[in-house]
């Protein structure tokens, strides 16, 4: 009874004889079935993207809920999930932002904001009147007092963490298999010149691309619904404000990483036809 569920789904402060709780489990499951959402921090910046799904082709884009946020001036939320859920968590943040302000006159550090949206959303998992948030998020933020810039994700349970390159929704794995061959990682990317440990990373405009790349290599046109691609970015160029990316800087990641693909998928057609012929 336990492997299935039954009896101890119906709150989420009931737990399995095997430990688990369902109701967590569940909200997780409606992430995996949602559009994919990436983050990357890069050497002087961090870019935020996701895939929004148009559930009918008779609906407006621009209108169906957007899935990037700005929560303060030097943060922003990237959702994925319920939208509706998203919406309670990126007001949450912006009262805490705004509280922060108002209590220390000071914004708020990366790392608190993200501590307190985790304990936010995991009070939702302690009371049986509550249900879990169906909604992960990627939190972008920089720190004016330490000059650091980093990027931060809370899942369903209230688990947050601090990544070099973060992803959450339908894409999520072969996103992180993508992600780890970039050079985002201060420890792997091997940077031994004069810029220090970091000049080696690749810079937000490179980000940009390579996220675009990875949700179009991701989409497959014959099975999912098209999409809207929504992009963000908090960097040097922005004065570290967390703003969008222009519409002509997202055309031409787009039309780069479309270039990539095609690119991509002739060398191996090539390469099938080369093996068939031996």
């Amino acid at each position: 009874m336990a492997s299935s569920g039954s009896g101890y789904d119906l709150s989420s402060s009931t737990f399995s004889p095997d430990g688990r709780i369902f109701q967590i489990e569940y909200a997780a499951k409606a992430v995996e079935n949602a559009g994919t959402a990436l983050g990357l921090r890069c050497r002087d910046g961090v870019v935020l993207a996701v895939e929004k799904p148009l559930q009918n082709k008779m609906l407006v884009a621009k209108t169906t809920g957007r899935r990037i946020h700005t929560v303060d001036e030097h943060a922003g939320v990237a959702m994925t999930g319920f939208v509706s859920d998203g919406r309670q968590i990126v007001n949450r943040a912006r009262e805490e932002a705004s509280s922060y302000n108002e209590t220390y006159g000071t914004k708020i550090p990366p790392q608190t904001l993200a501590s307190r949206l985790s304990a936010y959303i995991h009070y939702f998992t302690l009371h049986g009147a509550l249900r879990p948030f169906g909604c992960s998020t990627l939190v972008a933020a920089y720190d004016p007092a330490t000059s650091k810039h980093s990027l931060h994700m809370v899942e369903p349970s209230g688990v947050s963490y601090e990544y070099f390159g973060a992803a959450a929704g339908r894409g999520r794995q072969p996103a992180r298999t993508e992600m780890e061959k970039l050079a985002i990682n201060p420890k792997t990317a091997g940077g031994t010149g004069e810029g220090g440990p970091d000049d080696n990373l690749i810079t937000v405009a490179e980000g940009v691309k390579q996220l675009a790349k990875i949700i179009y290599t991701l989409h497959d046109e014959s099975k999912d619904k098209p999409f809207e691609l929504e992009m963000s970015w908090l960097c040097e160029g922005t004065e570290w404000k967390h703003a969008g990316v222009p519409r002509d800087v997202m055309e031409e990641a787009v039309t780069w990483a479309k270039k990539e693909i095609e690119e991509a998928d002739e060398e191996e057609s090539e390469e099938e036809d080369e093996e068939m012929e031996e």
